[in-house]
């Protein structure tokens, strides 16, 4: 079907657009990629090196630079001959050499299996690995020549194959890059596979119109070049007939038939500059009626691929309705040729052309590094891609493409899988290796997750993860457990006053008071509690209003929620009023509460914070909360701690303990800190995992020397791996 090119041949055609180029290169790339080559015969059962001419002569039609037309010669050389990189530098200069290896590269990663939406990852990944976008070029020409030899490989089920990869990645990707002849034919080809019957169908309408509408045609064109030359316009005019397979997407995007599509000829206008592509329009648009919703303006707004055109479609000449495509020489060159038109040859200006291009950048990433290796999954673990600046691409030990903001991290790529992956998110592996869960991940890197049934998703994970869908996941589980501390806490807070006040509580009575707090369920209040917006006395009064309460100390005090273990010496119980607190700088008899967040120990550097309605809360000077009434200096009291016989004999000290899982770990700890005089008043266990525990402990201490005593002998213990005194609840 189509004729063998020779190097004399290419030499003929490539002086023809380009007087100055290089041929003795030619000549040589066609003599070493004959030698390389040798022996090897394709399908066909022509010589091997028949093929590269080819590719070369599609570029050469494209008025491609003598450098792309040498690497296409070459292309196959490093991947199928004995040739390596260094014979090509020194025979043609690095320049070519780089390219040749960039389409071994690309012609490497299109061995991995890809479909559906994997292919559109497929092709950004092609498109970021290409250092060089001339690189893409070479290799759509070379899908281009094996598909236009593709009847002679002798299996339908690999034929489909072939093709149906040229649909759904090479198509797109020559669209991507905006040449469009490619584009066109290869489509043309793969339909030619992929549904024969279709094609032929549509084949023989075509050639019907063409007999039959000839002369209309004629007949449309000669009437708007006189509209445009009366206007004094010089103007191109041509009737393009559209391609087999877009007349056939479009039926079944449009579900009509052969006979109702308007617009299987579309005209063509190409003007001189962009003032008379609007002239144009307006000129055609006040001669013939427009058909509604059927104007584009891609010269205002081009296509992502740089395409500039103007389309329209009219009721035109001979009541046919047609479309109209306006646009410039430079606008047409650009939508036949895409990015090439930045690498075609112009007047020996190659430097400008490379310079031109500089703006495709985006296209070509370098490819960091690819080793050679043996298995496909060797080769996704050392593959490292410097891709698009706002994305990332990542393979799952399935060598499924995922792509994911750039910054991403194992947990944003769990919950890219599914958010049960997210969920149950426990660690991950990088290229094989134990990676921390807030790593940032790198293109090409493959990515395992691995998962335990009890594992939920960290508060702290919302600070490092990118995507929206697992900040979403996370915050919507965070809600959920604090809901669930909150209903518990004012749950027991409530119970508290209850008892304090001498009566049993029942949930009966709180359904009584729901109207009162714009509530629905028991639980409403008791979040509200929890989180402090609802005072538990409050509702307490609204059970009973008629009650007279004695005077208590506040059941919210974070202090006294530490009801495990009996009061320490010094402070009361029941529903005595508080006793003198050995704290300077108070007025007597004024009620004192220590701070939860940071327990303070006599011995800290402390300062009083007026609350209404509950006198002075005591925090340590570097306690955090303190920032929160930095806006209220006249609510601050500089007290300390006193002396003498009233002083306290014990304080809750909380100290954080991440302890070794290992049987009898426990027990020593307590026996520790029970040698050294310390009595612990509760404890909680914060996260498990397979080796560690980490536990918050509250523990009766006199003073802070007494605490700093424990937590030095805790260090000394083998079981004990860290501990530290905590700040914040």
């Amino acid at each position: 079907m189509y004729a063998h090119m020779d190097a004399d041949q290419l030499i003929h055609k490539v002086k023809a657009y380009n007087p100055k180029a290089d041929t003795a290169s030619i000549v040589n790339a066609a003599a070493f990629a004959k030698e390389m080559h040798g022996d090897q015969t394709r399908a066909s059962g022509e010589p091997y090196y028949t093929h590269p001419l080819e590719v070369a002569e599609i570029l050469a039609d494209m008025r491609l630079d003598t450098t792309t037309i040498v690497t296409a010669i070459l292309h196959d050389t490093l991947e199928d001959t004995e040739a390596d990189y260094e014979d090509l530098e020194r025979k043609f200069g690095k320049n070519v050499a780089d390219l040749v290896n960039g389409v071994s590269k690309l012609t490497k990663i299109e061995s991995q299996t890809f479909e559906g939406k994997q292919a559109e990852n497929f092709r950004k990944l092609l498109l970021a690995m290409s250092e060089d976008i001339r690189v893409l070029l070479i290799k759509l020409a070379d899908r281009l020549h094996n598909m236009r030899t593709l009847h002679h490989i002798l299996k339908p089920e690999k034929r489909r194959r072939i093709a149906r990869e040229t649909f759904e990645i090479y198509g797109p990707l020559a669209e991507r890059v905006g040449t469009h002849q490619i584009k066109e034919e290869l489509e043309d080809l793969a339909f030619q596979y992929l549904n024969p019957e279709a094609r032929e169908s549509i084949t023989k309408r075509l050639s019907f119109l063409r007999k039959e509408g000839t002369d209309m045609v004629n007949s449309i064109i000669a009437a708007l070049e006189k509209l445009l030359k009366d206007a004094g316009i010089p103007a191109q005019v041509t009737g393009r007939e559209k391609s087999r397979y877009s007349i056939w997407k479009k039926m079944q995007r449009k579900n009509v038939t052969f006979e109702q599509l308007s617009d299987i000829m579309a005209f063509r206008i190409v003007v001189e500059s962009i003032d008379q592509c609007y002239h144009s329009l307006g000129l055609i648009h006040s001669h013939y009626p427009t058909v509604p919703g059927r104007f584009k303006d891609y010269i205002s707004t081009p296509k992502p691929n740089g395409y500039r055109s103007i389309h329209t479609t009219v009721i035109g000449p001979e009541s046919q309705r047609i479309e109209v495509q306006i646009r410039t020489v430079e606008m047409h060159e650009e939508a036949e040729l895409g990015v090439a038109a930045h690498w075609a040859y112009k007047d020996g200006q190659t430097e400008a052309a490379v310079k031109d291009a500089r703006k495709y950048r985006w296209m070509r990433e370098l490819l960091d590094i690819l080793e050679q290796e043996q298995r496909p999954e060797d080769f996704l673990e050392s593959t490292k891609l410097e891709l698009f600046q706002d994305q990332v691409f990542v393979f799952s030990p399935k060598g499924d493409l995922i792509e994911l903001p750039n910054g991403a991290t194992p947990i944003d790529f769990a919950y890219a899988i599914h958010s049960a992956v997210g969920n149950r998110c426990v660690g991950a592996k990088i290229n094989g290796r134990i990676a921390p869960l807030n790593s940032r991940l790198n293109n090409g890197d493959q990515v395992e997750i691995i998962t335990a049934k009890t594992q939920n998703p960290s508060p702290t994970w919302e600070r490092f993860v990118v995507t929206g869908k697992a900040r979403s996941h996370i915050r919507r589980f965070i809600r959920n457990q604090q809901r669930d501390e909150y209903i518990t806490l004012g749950r027991a807070m409530l119970q508290k006053v209850f008892r304090q006040e001498g009566y049993e509580y029942t949930e009966k009575a709180v359904m009584g008071v729901l109207q009162n707090f714009k509530a629905e369920t028991p639980d409403d209040v008791f979040a509200n509690i929890g989180s402090g917006l609802t005072g538990a006395r409050d509702v307490f009064k609204a059970i009973f209003p008629a009650h007279q309460t004695t005077p208590l100390r506040d059941p919210d005090s974070p202090e006294d929620l530490n009801t495990a273990a009996p009061p320490a010496p010094g402070r009361t119980s029941g529903g005595g009023k508080d006793s003198p607190m050995p704290i300077k700088g108070l007025i007597p008899g004024m009620a004192v509460h220590f701070a939860g967040c940071c327990h303070p120990l006599p011995g800290d550097r402390i300062v009083g914070i007026v609350t209404t309605g509950k006198g002075v809360t005591i925090h340590t000077i570097d306690c955090e909360t303190l920032e929160t009434f930095a806006d209220t200096p006249e609510r601050w009291i500089d007290v300390s701690w006193g002396e003498g016989p009233d002083s306290p004999e014990a304080h809750v000290g909380r100290i954080n303990v991440t302890l070794a899982n290992s049987p009898g770990a426990l027990g020593t700890l307590s026996t520790v800190i029970g040698k050294n005089g310390g009595n612990i008043t509760n404890l909680k266990i914060t996260t498990r995992s397979v080796d560690f525990w980490d536990m918050l402990l509250d523990i009766y201490v006199s003073d802070t020397r007494h605490l700093n005593n424990i937590i030095a002998a805790l260090r000394a213990t083998p079981q004990v791996a860290n501990v530290e005194r905590a700040r914040g609840r």
